[in-house]
């Protein structure tokens, strides 16, 4: 169906080339229209009346080269009127539309075709591709990409293919994203994506020997340094806070599970 509609514009699109080319080359090979020229006064207006012109004309001498010269009427029947030695050709008229006008012809007819696909509805809400992404502007998935749908408030990160979730707005501000980063995306965007390991921020304070980790507003105690490590952690992740600040977050579930009452710092 497809390619008949292609065929179709392209048939309208050479007759419009035809038409257009056929109409500047009767403009430019018209013959021009030449203003009549004004007639001669007749020679009798320009003498006055009160003083007439008489020219008294002599007979011509025996043997002179004006006896010689041939009557009028022989003058008449040598000089004839001058014919054109050549006519002017006109250059044929070109009758199909040139290589450049095709292409020009084709080009338009992609060009519109990529507008009708781009406002083709997506899905049952009616979304197009010229609206999926934010801001009217094509979405360039890139490491350090943070995205948030627009019903949800979990903000993510894109990671070596992976999008990982920020846990908290301490380890947003800890790892240097601001606001401005942030792409609103459609809801669902996040599903057609890997899923890694979650991004924290653990906290510590310089008083306390012990490290804890903030997810959702709680702080959940690490156990110990195997722990650390094996959660994947390292000391790039630490950020130091008062222990005031410590003390006033709630207890979260410990890490592992099942360690204990978590001690306070």
């Amino acid at each position: 169906m497809s390619d008949q509609r292609s065929s179709r514009m392209e048939q309208i699109l050479d007759m419009l080339v035809e038409e257009i080319e056929e109409r500047l080359w009767v403009r430019k090979y018209r013959p021009t229209e030449v203003a009549p020229a004004e007639p001669l006064q007749p020679v009798e207006e320009l003498a006055t009346p009160s003083s007439p012109v008489e020219a008294e004309v002599e007979p011509p001498e025996p043997g002179s080269e004006l006896e010689a010269m041939p009557p009028e009427s022989k003058l008449e029947e040598e000089i004839k009127p001058l014919e054109p030695e050549f006519e002017m050709e006109l250059p044929p008229m070109v009758t199909g539309p040139s290589h450049a006008a095709r292409l020009m012809g084709r080009l338009a007819l992609g060009l519109l075709v990529a507008i009708v696909l781009i406002n083709v509805p997506l899905n049952r809400h009616g979304m197009t591709l010229a609206t999926a992404m934010p801001d009217r502007a094509a979405l360039v998935i890139t490491d350090g990409l943070v995205v948030k749908e627009e019903d949800d408030d979990e903000i993510y990160v894109y990671q070596d293919g992976k999008l990982r979730w920020i846990s908290s707005l301490d380890a947003f501000e800890h790892f240097g994203y601001t606001w401005g980063d942030v792409r609103v995306v459609e809801d669902g965007f996040i599903d057609d994506f890997e899923i890694g390991a979650p991004l924290h921020v653990l906290l510590k304070c310089r008083q306390s020997p012990h490290i804890y980790r903030l997810e959702g507003g709680e702080k959940r105690w690490i156990r110990d340094i195997i722990t650390f490590t094996t959660e994947g952690h390292i000391w790039e992740d630490v950020r130091f806070v008062t222990c005031k600040h410590l003390r006033d977050l709630p207890d979260g579930e410990t890490i592992p599970p099942g360690s204990g009452p978590p001690p306070q710092p």
